[in-house]
């Protein structure tokens, strides 16, 4: 089948939603023809005016492409009788790859109905999906484009023995003020306002930076928002975690449980549970670097294998032509 006309639905920046964009080249890799629809971008006063309402804006777009595919990532704004509508109006497929973890699944549930399928990031939110919507639902997981997030040497600002990329939090904080003797680096949001300021190079990073910061640790730190755990803990994993493996340098996170679904601890990534996990592991892997070298070449060649995000397109599109 010739691979379809495909409108994306997202927020498009070159930081926080920087994988937006590398969706739609996924995509154009696959041979589809895509067009971008920015949430970011809001009408002016002129088109407020004139009745440019999102779903009169959507439709518009939707029919400017000739598409026949509309994928939405997330978009929480897009209410659900506003999706049916849309529907309705444009006849094709409303498909939703939910980005979400567990803070976010009640409004996850909420939204899905909406939807001719949907895709959840992880097992977790899935199971939510599955009681709510009573059907299976499909896992897809983040991933990484291995040719944005790649290795190279960093020199410089970017040169570090231990970096953290993301958003300040009161759990962050905590776990990274045990790592600050061992040279640590941070990048992201809000650094500059807690205990860890000094340590910021950097507030907010251009996914260019975030690759360079984490190009150039010798340990790449990952620690989702909230706590993971064994049968009780979040499941879902983050981008971060398949960015910092198609990096290819050895990678520090915390456990969660769909990671051994992506992953194998201690042969691509290593793992801790609690502050005291974290100090040791980097102190390991500080002490034995070409030991722990060898795990993000592996973690690379992991992403290279299954984790680009044309093989998660390819499982939605394939679902898509599936249904039809």
């Amino acid at each position: 089948m010739t691979a379809p006309t495909v409108l994306v639905v997202a927020e498009f920046d070159d930081a926080q939603h920087a994988h937006a964009a590398q969706r739609c080249r996924a995509l154009e890799r696959l041979g589809c023809k895509v067009d971008a629809f920015d949430l970011l971008k809001r009408p002016g006063l002129i088109g407020r005016l004139t009745g440019s309402d999102l779903r009169s804006r959507l439709r518009k777009a939707v029919e400017t492409a000739h598409a026949r595919l509309v994928l939405v990532i997330g978009a929480h704004e897009l209410e659900p009788p506003t999706v049916e509508l849309l529907r309705r109006d444009t006849g094709i497929p409303w498909v939703n790859w939910f980005p979400d973890d567990m803070r976010t699944a009640d409004q996850v549930v909420r939204l899905a109905p909406a939807y001719d399928l949907v895709f959840a990031s992880g097992s977790d939110v899935a199971t939510r999906l599955e009681v709510a919507l009573r059907r299976p639902i499909e896992v897809v997981p983040p991933a990484a484009d291995p040719s944005v997030y790649r290795p190279l040497r960093s020199k410089d600002q970017y040169r570090a023995n231990v970096v953290f990329a993301g958003s300040a939090t009161a759990r962050r904080e905590t776990l990274l003020s045990g790592l600050v003797e061992f040279g640590l680096a941070l990048w992201g949001p809000g650094w500059r306002r807690t205990s860890l300021r000094d340590y910021c190079r950097g507030e907010v990073p251009s996914t260019e930076d975030y690759v360079r910061a984490y190009g150039g640790a010798s340990v790449a730190v990952n620690i989702h928002h909230t706590a993971g755990g064994n049968g009780d803990g979040e499941a879902c994993v983050n981008e971060r975690l398949f960015e910092i493996a198609a990096i290819g340098v050895p990678q520090v996170v915390d456990y969660r449980g769909d990671l051994t679904r992506h992953f194998k601890p201690g042969r691509d990534l290593m793992v801790f549970h609690d502050a005291d996990g974290l100090r040791s592991t980097v102190a390991a892997a500080l002490q034995d670097l070409p030991t722990a070298e060898l795990t993000g070449v592996s973690a690379r060649r992991e992403v290279l294998t299954r984790h680009t995000y044309m093989h998660r397109l390819k499982i939605i599109l394939d679902a898509v032509v599936g249904k039809g």
